[in-house]
């Protein structure tokens, strides 16, 4: 079945999804729109881990200023350029950089981490439980439980989302990849602090953000 081309444009825009499947949308719920949307999204999920094997080289570099405290540089990428124009990507984009403003992470993703880091949380954490007493056969699933703790409280893909702690930052990406029908990849953050490296009065800035939020 023929599809008009101005209806592949309009649910392009509201949905930001793929020329390709947008048109499947449309042509499985007789070109109508709402039901075009629905079941985008009702197959989105299934095929987002698909979608994560594309290559993302387009996207925004987008700047987070927290009270003249904090600030944040974060580059996120996508497939299209029209994709890294769509609303729904950059307010997710700006909830990532309010993430590294609240959460300070340290690395993107677990692979990130370097090698020497991670033997000595390990080391640390085989110590901390030999010294509490620990049976020797369980130190290393002790071990391994405090590593991934670790990772959630220092790579951002795997922190939880300060708006909704059910999910983690790459629970919310995964999402996004689902909606707007692109691959999405956070590539790199910096994320600079006032005074960061000097001796000064500690600012509880999670606390801040959080409190933003709530407004």
């Amino acid at each position: 079945m023929a599809v008009d081309i101005k209806l592949i444009k309009q649910l392009r825009e509201m949905t930001g999804a793929g020329m390709v499947d947008v048109k499947k949308a449309l042509q499985e719920t007789d070109s109508n729109l709402d039901e075009a949307v629905k079941w985008l999204r009702e197959k989105g999920m299934a095929s987002a881990e698909k979608r994560s094997s594309r290559i993302a080289a387009e996207g925004i570099v987008y700047s987070y200023i927290h009270g003249d405290r904090v600030g944040v540089l974060v580059e996120v990428n996508i497939e299209t350029d029209f994709a890294a124009a769509n609303e729904e990507f950059r307010a997710m984009v700006h909830d990532i950089a309010m993430q590294i403003a609240a959460m300070n992470p340290q690395w993107v993703r677990r692979e990130e981490v370097p090698e020497a880091v991670i033997e000595r949380e390990k080391e640390i954490a085989r110590t901390q439980a030999l010294n509490e007493g620990k049976p020797e056969k369980v130190v290393d699933h002790i071990v391994e439980g405090r590593l991934n703790k670790f990772y959630a409280a220092n790579v951002l893909e795997e922190q939880a989302f300060i708006k909704d702690d059910s999910k983690t930052i790459a629970d919310l990406v995964k999402e996004h990849i689902a909606t707007i029908g692109e691959n999405i990849r956070i590539r790199r953050f910096t994320r600079y602090e006032v005074g960061e490296g000097l001796e000064k009065k500690e600012e509880d800035f999670q606390a801040e953000v959080m409190a933003q939020l709530n407004q």
